[in-house]
């Protein structure tokens, strides 16, 4: 019994504080003309989610690019910022591995040759009855292990990166030359470089890198409870801090399909083109991620009034009369907000002068 009655004087208590007279407030003909005042309808909120991102390369236009082979640099012309295009020289490298490759094959080549002029002989003496099959057997297994072996030599040099016009040259010449030019695998820009005159470098080391600069990934990392949030193909809006004036629009070509265990976060990446190579990599910025809009019960933003840290907008509840309700409004979508409570579809608000009204209602209070 004595808790019912707790709950009703609770509620006897919150109906007084809705019903204060003092969030009312009459307005006079001349406060009247300052007032804007419209009935509140539905309109089309757009959802969206800002996160803090960055610039990155696009890893799809970058090249790390190193020698095929062990060797000494003895002529470089490449610097840090150069354009180069594809198939450019960046360094010479010479290479006693690459001079005995070449000598293998120079002496294989000449061995099946041999071998070849010895096994057309065995099927000339063979048809005239001069030796036996077995022979002629044997010569031509030996010209296909021989043919096997310069097959071998030729996809060695290849892999020490020597194409068919090198071969061609080789075959030709018969003259060992054990300089490997160093050339650029994509058109771009020198953004490193880790190699001098006179280094010994291995395969395994990048020399140079090279990137094409005039597409660039914006990344994101979105919160796991927001990870449904996110979908390839969103649109999605990209401001620089250090570029204010440089809005991007796109969509995000990529969504991750793992939470990171560390950060418990999924990435995120629009791309963006740079032409003028204005956006660098490394440069922070904000994504922001917008959804398709659904209608909703909206309010201007102008109509807003904070007292005592919420929300309220003052309602018209009959010509010169105005109360200060408390509201509990969504998201901000340009100048509307979302309305989650406290009013309902038709309800006339302030949305000009509300400051005014909320001064006479201050001294109201205090006369």
């Amino acid at each position: 019994m004595k808790f019912n009655l707790l709950i009703i004087l609770l509620l006897l208590a919150t109906a007084a504080v809705y019903a204060d007279p003092s969030l009312s407030v009459k307005a006079s003909p001349m406060l009247l003309q300052q007032l804007k005042i419209i009935a509140i309808g539905e309109g089309q909120v757009q959802d969206s989610l800002r996160l803090p991102a960055r610039v990155e390369l696009d890893q799809q236009r970058v090249a790390r690019i190193g020698a095929t082979v062990t060797g000494r640099i003895t002529e470089t012309q490449a610097i840090l910022g150069q354009d180069v295009r594809k198939g450019e020289r960046l360094a010479l490298l010479n290479s006693t591995e690459l001079g005995m490759a070449q000598s293998a094959y120079l002496k294989t080549s000449s061995q099946v040759n041999l071998h070849r002029m010895a096994a057309n002989r065995a099927r000339q003496l063979f048809a005239s009855d001069v030796i036996a099959a077995a022979q002629l057997q044997e010569r031509e297994t030996v010209l296909t292990e021989a043919e096997i072996d310069l097959r071998t030599a030729t996809d060695q040099l290849r892999v020490l990166g020597m194409g068919d016009a090198d071969l061609a040259r080789l075959s030709k010449e018969k003259k060992i030359y054990s300089m490997l030019p160093i050339t650029a695998s994509l058109q771009g820009t020198i953004i490193e470089r880790t190699v001098t005159v006179g280094q010994v470098v291995q395969p395994a080391d990048a020399l140079f890198t090279v990137a094409d600069l005039s597409h660039v990934w914006v990344v994101a990392e979105v919160p796991e409870q927001q990870a449904h949030w996110a979908h390839r193909g969103d649109q999605a809006l990209v401001t620089i801090a250090a570029l204010p004036d440089q809005e991007q629009r796109g969509k995000l070509i990529y969504v991750g399909d793992m939470v990171d265990p560390q950060t418990r976060t999924v990435t995120v990446r629009m791309d963006i083109t740079n032409p003028q190579r204005t956006f660098k990599p490394e440069m922070l910025a904000t994504l922001v991620i917008h959804k398709q809009g659904v209608q909703e019960l909206v309010l201007p933003d102008a109509a807003v009034i904070r007292v005592d840290d919420r929300d309220h907008v003052f309602v018209q509840t009959s010509a010169d009369e105005f109360t200060l309700k408390p509201v509990k409004l969504g998201i901000r979508d340009g100048n509307v907000r979302h309305v989650l409570e406290g009013l309902k579809l038709g309800d006339k608000v302030v949305v000009e002068g509300g400051f005014h009204l909320n001064n006479e209602r201050q001294r109201k209070e205090l006369g």
